[in-house]
């Protein structure tokens, strides 16, 4: 059975941070950017981690982006300490090149309000390029929901059969967007991502829920592919 990495996003605690980790979470994200409402101030960011990995020294920190100057952003990389950076963002292979930690690349999957056939083909043909690009660079690609609103953790599904066509394909990449502990063995069995990501999903009240985060994780791990 091969194991699905799973992906915690939205931290600001560290009770919420242990809770994933214990629970056998792999990656934990972080916020960085201010127009969201899980942005944490880098100085907080750099505590939590510090903390962390006092006691985690397996689970991977990931800091999220879009659209800032690179410079900042492996500024906030080097005083967090973070293992990946994901970029949320329009940044091109010029960005990711400068960014020091390895790239977690968004790819915003557009939703098709006709449903045309046609369409879903033009959107896989697009979200295939994309892949194609991301690996050729040697990072890492996630794909999420395409919102006017902000870029990524809208708690909102798309097609996931454009994802599984992908994965047919041989690409490798994080599914998000609307997963919850509920559906993610559905989305696992459906895709078979490389990875799983969540945030809205394991929130009650907009507040991370450790019982939510316990049931993703455990549900993710039994929705394994063979």
């Amino acid at each position: 059975m091969t194991m699905t990495v799973v992906k915690v996003c939205g931290m600001r605690s560290m009770e919420h941070m242990t809770a994933a980790a214990e629970a056998g979470a792999d990656l934990l994200g972080m916020v960085f950017l201010p127009t969201v409402r899980r942005y944490i101030e880098p100085e907080t960011g750099a505590e939590l981690a510090s903390a962390f990995r006092e006691k985690h020294q397996g689970t991977k920190l990931v800091g999220l982006f879009a659209d800032q100057p690179v410079e900042y952003v492996n500024r906030v990389a080097k005083l967090v300490g973070l293992d990946l950076v994901q970029l949320c963002g329009s940044e091109g292979p010029g960005y990711w090149s400068q960014v020091e930690p390895l790239v977690l690349k968004v790819v915003h999957v557009p939703v098709s309000p006709s449903g045309d056939t046609d369409d879903r083909y033009a959107v896989v043909d697009t979200v295939e390029a994309q892949l194609q690009a991301i690996n050729a660079a040697g990072n890492l690609a996630l794909l999420d929901r395409q919102s006017s609103v902000q870029p990524g953790g809208t708690g909102q599904t798309f097609d996931w059969s454009v994802a599984r066509e992908v994965a047919e394909s041989g690409h490798r990449f994080v599914l998000a967007g609307g997963l919850t502990p509920e559906n993610v063995g559905a989305a696992i069995e459906a895709v078979s991502p490389w990875g799983v990501d969540v945030s809205t999903g394991v929130e009650t009240d907009g507040i991370k829920d450790i019982d939510k985060i316990r049931r993703f994780v455990a549900a993710a791990r039994q929705g394994a592919p063979l």
